[in-house]
């Protein structure tokens, strides 16, 4: 039987870590149908997908294509109607809350559109949210570090701007020096000049820790950003393109 996953020791080199050569998601024939009264809603139809360590694979579709139905399911939010995922060995589709519970904990973090920090407490305590009950965390500011927020780590979310914001939201995800960083729609409440910084953040987070990242979003600008691109499009993947060299944030075309 596979082991738990664990918390992965955060590397010591700042290039950007090597794949790995065998995946350590695989998806194959992933279908979700929501059932809501008489109708059935079908999500995803058949999914097949690999996924590798140190990635970085943006998720690219229009409103209702099932990007966010995707990333829910791996990240163990939910789970397919048939079809089978495994990370790492573990079955994910089969293995019950208790076995996703342990999966949420300790091998992913999650980013998404709206920021959800609490109020009443600083930047630094809202990462510690995480990191006083990880059990390898980063201390918050390194985290905060990270994200180029060294200096703001004593204000509250109603003192950060909403790009700030967010880079503490993405601060709080990669707290406990997760393998997988799940981002849904990181920039769409935020400007473009803000966005780009965002987006910085979570490139130098693959880049550094070379965590496996994927970024969905409907906004075709960030594919160049990424070694690999998924399209979708009604719950199927229908293009897959490889770049051959990840264009920096700050070249994107928007």
């Amino acid at each position: 039987m596979p082991s738990s996953p664990t918390t992965p020791t955060q590397p010591s080199s700042p290039k950007k870590a090597p794949f790995s050569d065998l995946p350590i998601f695989e998806a194959r024939g992933v279908r979700k149908v929501y059932h809501t009264g008489e109708l059935d809603v079908v999500a995803l139809q058949g999914v097949d997908l690999d996924f590798r360590m140190g990635e970085l694979v943006v998720l690219l579709g229009a409103s209702g294509s099932g990007k966010s139905t995707l990333l829910n399911i791996l990240g163990g939010l939910d789970v397919p109607t048939s079809g089978s995922l495994r990370y790492k060995g573990w079955d994910l589709s089969g293995g019950g809350e208790r076995t996703l519970t342990q999966f949420r904990r300790n091998c992913v973090g999650f980013v998404f559109q709206f920021y959800n920090l609490i109020p009443s407490l600083t930047a630094r305590e809202n990462v510690a949210l995480i990191t006083d009950i990880a059990p390898d965390p980063m201390k918050p500011e390194e985290a905060l570090g990270l994200v180029g927020l060294s200096h703001r780590l004593d204000h509250f979310p109603s003192q950060l701007s909403g790009g700030e914001q967010q880079r503490v939201a993405i601060a709080r995800a990669i707290a406990k020096k997760p393998e997988v960083l799940l981002c849904d729609e990181p920039t769409g409440a935020l400007d473009v000049t803000t966005g780009i910084t965002v987006l910085e953040a979570v490139e130098r987070i693959n880049r550094e820790l070379g965590t496996l990242t994927v970024v969905i979003t409907h906004n075709a600008a960030m594919a160049g950003m990424a070694d690999r691109v998924l399209h979708l499009s009604d719950g199927n993947i229908v293009k897959e393109r490889r770049n051959d060299q990840r264009v920096p944030v700050t070249s994107l075309e928007w």
